[in-house]
C-alpha cells in the first residue's frame, strides 16, 4: 500500500478547493482545529461547511470569509456563549449573508450513512411532528414499498467533496485507530470523495496490527494522512490533552467585537504561518495543564498460531 503523508498545507491546497463542499467532523472531540485554520490561511472561498455541531472552528472560517453555506444539527459554542460572526452572517441576509441548511443530528448522521452506502437517500421517521420539515424542503416522505399506507420522512444521500477529521493516530498508509467519542468520523470518511485525516502521532505498521479492532478508517479510503500533533486544540483529544476550557469560555468575548475577532485570525492564524507556529505562539509547558494521567484499557489477547 502508498504511503500517504503529507504535510499539513500540501494536503489542503491538494485536496480542497475554492467552492467545495467540506465537512469537518469530530463531536466535541477531535475536533480538527488545525485543519480548519489552514484553509484560512489559505483563504478559500466560497465552501459549503458541513458539521454536525459547528463550533468556534465554524465562526471562525465564516469571520475569515471562507464559508457561503454552513450544512448543520447544532451550532453554539458548546454550551458556554454565542458565535457572533455565524450570527452576524445569517442576520445580514442576501448577498453576503450565510446560507443555512439544517437538520437533527440523526438526520445528518443518515445523510453521511446514505453517502457511504452509495444509496440516494435513507428513511428517518424521527422528523415526524418536527417543525424542521417546514424549514428544510430536502426533508421529504414516501410511500412504504412494504406496508400499505404507510409513509416515512427521507434524508438524501451526502457525499462531500472533502472530509477532513482529527484521530489520535495512524500508519504511513493512512489506516486510522482512534478511541473515545468517535462521533460521525467513520461514516464521512466513507461518504467524502477526498479525506483528509490529521493524527495525533504516526506510528509503525507493527502498532496498528497489534491492534487490528481500533482501526476506525481503513488507509483505502484515505488520501492523505498528516501528523499533527495538538491539531484538535481547544478542543481534546482521549489520553493525549484535555479540552481547553478557558478558552471556549473566552470566546464569546472576541467573536462578539468584529474588529478584535478579525485581530484574532491574524495574530493566531495568519502571523503564525502555520501550526507550528501556532503551537510555539502557545508557549512552552501550555499543555501541562491539559495532560491527563494515565489510564490505560485491559490488554487483549488476539492470540497467534505458533
Amino acid at each position: 500500500m502508498a504511503e500517504k503523508l503529507f504535510s499539513l498545507k500540501d494536503a489542503i491546497t491538494t485536496f480542497v478547493s475554492d467552492g467545495d463542499v467540506v465537512a469537518l467532523e469530530g463531536f466535541t472531540h477531535l475536533i480538527p482545529f488545525a485543519a480548519g485554520h489552514e484553509m484560512i490561511r489559505q483563504r478559500l472561498k466560497g465552501l459549503t461547511l458541513v458539521r454536525m455541531t459547528p463550533d468556534i472552528i465554524a465562526d471562525q472560517m465564516v469571520a475569515a470569509g471562507c464559508v457561503d453555506k454552513l450544512v448543520f444539527a447544532f451550532t453554539g459554542n458548546s454550551s458556554v456563549g454565542s458565535l457572533y460572526a455565524i450570527r452576524r452572517a445569517v442576520e445580514a441576509g442576501g448577498t453576503g449573508g450565510l446560507e443555512l441548511e439544517e437538520y437533527s443530528h440523526y438526520g445528518l448522521l443518515a445523510r453521511y450513512q446514505a453517502g457511504a452506502a452509495g444509496i440516494p437517500f435513507i428513511p428517518i421517521r424521527s422528523y415526524a411532528g418536527s417543525d424542521l420539515v417546514g424549514i428544510n424542503p430536502l426533508l421529504k416522505k414516501v410511500a412504504s414499498p412494504y406496508e400499505e399506507d404507510m409513509e416515512t420522512y427521507v434524508v438524501p444521500a451526502l457525499n462531500p467533496d472533502v472530509a477532513v477529521i482529527h484521530a489520535q493516530r495512524a500508519d504511513r498508509h493512512g489506516n486510522i485507530q482512534s478511541w473515545g467519542i468517535l462521533g460521525p468520523q467513520q461514516e464521512v470518511a466513507f461518504a467524502a470523495q477526498r479525506t483528509i485525516v490529521l493524527v495525533e502521532e504516526i506510528v509503525d505498521d507493527d502498532v496498528i496490527r497489534s491492534d487490528p479492532n481500533r482501526t476506525l478508517i481503513p488507509g483505502f479510503v484515505v488520501d492523505a494522512v498528516v501528523e499533527c500533533k495538538y491539531g484538535a486544540h481547544p478542543s481534546f483529544a482521549q489520553g493525549h490533552y484535555d479540552r481547553d476550557n478557558d478558552f471556549y469560555r473566552s470566546w464569546s468575548a472576541i467573536s462578539k467585537d468584529p474588529a478584535r475577532l478579525q485581530g484574532w485570525i491574524q495574530e493566531w492564524i495568519h502571523d503564525t504561518g502555520g501550526h507550528d507556529g501556532y503551537f510555539n505562539k502557545l508557549g512552552e509547558g501550555f499543555f501541562d495543564r491539559l495532560t491527563p494521567a494515565p489510564r490505560l484499557s485491559t490488554p487483549v489477547n488476539y492470540g497467534s498460531v505458533l
